[in-house]
């Protein structure tokens, strides 16, 4: 009689990188990014509630801007990464968006670079654990980390922002 044949595991490489995948596409124990910003009311893109000191357009570019440059560290383009300012580079000025098309460029933008980044995690040639050459000893998967931590954390500040503005209906 031969051994009883298991279905191959998946090695943990792999499910560390669906794990990842997951996490980046949020929703497990929060609002999803689509959530947070859907059907936003364009009159209410710029308003800052009292004792908040950003709008969720604000909030939003700073989502785009910051997850951009993480993917531009973590794959940097033809001439290398160049790095940018903090916080200057990464917040706005402007409280309210210079259009709608503005509005809607930077959420596609975000959407784009998201799937970009998750390619990135699911090619099994990427190293997740590789010190980059440039930085300070970071890896793919302290940089996959980070994109979640920070969009969680931005987007419960939108939600929050919602609540203020009497336009949260998840």
């Amino acid at each position: 009689m031969s051994p009883a044949k298991h279905p191959e595991l998946p090695s943990t490489e792999t499910e560390l990188r669906k794990q990842l995948v997951a996490l980046l596409r949020g929703g497990q124990a929060h609002a999803t990014f689509d959530e947070a910003i859907k059907s936003f009311p364009e009159k209410l893109r710029g308003e800052v509630p009292h004792d908040l000191p950003y709008s969720a357009w604000q909030l939003l570019e700073h989502l785009r801007i910051t997850q951009r440059d993480i993917l531009d560290f973590s794959a940097p383009p033809t001439g290398g990464y160049q790095p940018m300012q903090w916080p200057e580079d990464y917040w706005p000025k402007s409280k309210t968006p210079p259009s709608t098309h503005a509005w809607d460029a930077s959420i596609n933008a975000i959407r784009a670079d998201l799937e970009t980044f998750i390619k990135i995690i699911e090619n099994p040639k990427s190293d997740l654990y590789k010190p980059f050459r440039w930085g300070d000893g970071q890896n793919l998967l302290r940089e996959a980390l980070l994109v979640a931590d920070h969009t969680a954390y931005h987007l419960g500040e939108i939600v929050v922002l919602r609540r203020l503005l009497g336009t949260w209906h998840k």
